[in-house]
């Protein structure tokens, strides 16, 4: 029990140091922007990103990792931050550029492509995890960011939001995959009619359990 109090605390010590952090980046940078990604794992569709410079005279309340939000919440979060934010993009690279590139370069890819659609151009980038794409500006990676970073929960959730969007437009051309209950992920359902229909053209080719399939016909 000591121990677990002590861990506790130290987490705790380490979130109000990075939270100065970000509060110092936010002092000494003119334009900070948030950048996350969704849709890594998924054996179809195309991975998306998001890059975010929220505006501090204008806060959104209940930012978060969008994986813990329900879905009509990160609904109306996507709409407050276009709606607030300084400047915003969402961008994705294919299947195909996945399928070519490997989905950690295509991921990459995507997170470029959103900086650069910026209409505000940030001088520091915050990238959720410990990869980051090759940019015109400081970049650093933040573990965890998207609980940690609002400007990476904003994020988080725009991200999000469009590949699911993307999904349900997925689900109406192959409606036979269910991608509308399972979003791409290898969940049994997914599996079972990866099985009963083989792959189609929204399927990641590279991802083992498509690859299989194709190799086993």
């Amino acid at each position: 029990m000591m121990g677990a109090k002590l861990t506790s605390a130290r987490a705790r010590e380490r979130d109000v140091q990075q939270a100065d952090l970000f509060a110092s980046d936010l002092a000494n940078f003119a334009h900070c922007a948030g950048v996350d990604e969704a849709g890594r794992g998924p054996l179809a569709g195309d991975v998306y990103a998001a890059a975010v410079i929220l505006d501090p005279a204008k806060p959104i309340v209940g930012l978060a990792d969008s994986k813990i939000l329900s879905e009509s919440r990160r609904d109306a979060l996507a709409l407050e931050i276009k709606e607030h934010a300084i400047a915003w993009c969402v961008a994705s690279a294919s299947v195909e550029e996945i399928d070519r590139l490997n989905i950690l370069q295509a991921t990459m890819l995507a997170m470029q492509r959103a900086i650069q659609g910026l209409e505000v151009v940030p001088d520091l980038a915050w990238v959720d995890g410990n990869r980051a794409p090759l940019l015109n500006c400081v970049v650093k990676t933040i573990v965890k960011g998207d609980t940690l970073v609002p400007a990476i929960s904003a994020a988080s959730i725009l991200a999000k939001t469009a590949r699911d969007q993307t999904l349900l437009t997925l689900h109406a051309l192959y409606p036979q995959y269910a991608f509308d209950q399972h979003k791409g992920y290898g969940t049994a359902l997914h599996m079972e009619r990866l099985r009963e229909h083989g792959p189609c053209p929204a399927h990641r080719r590279s991802f083992a359990p498509v690859r299989v399939l194709l190799d086993s016909q």
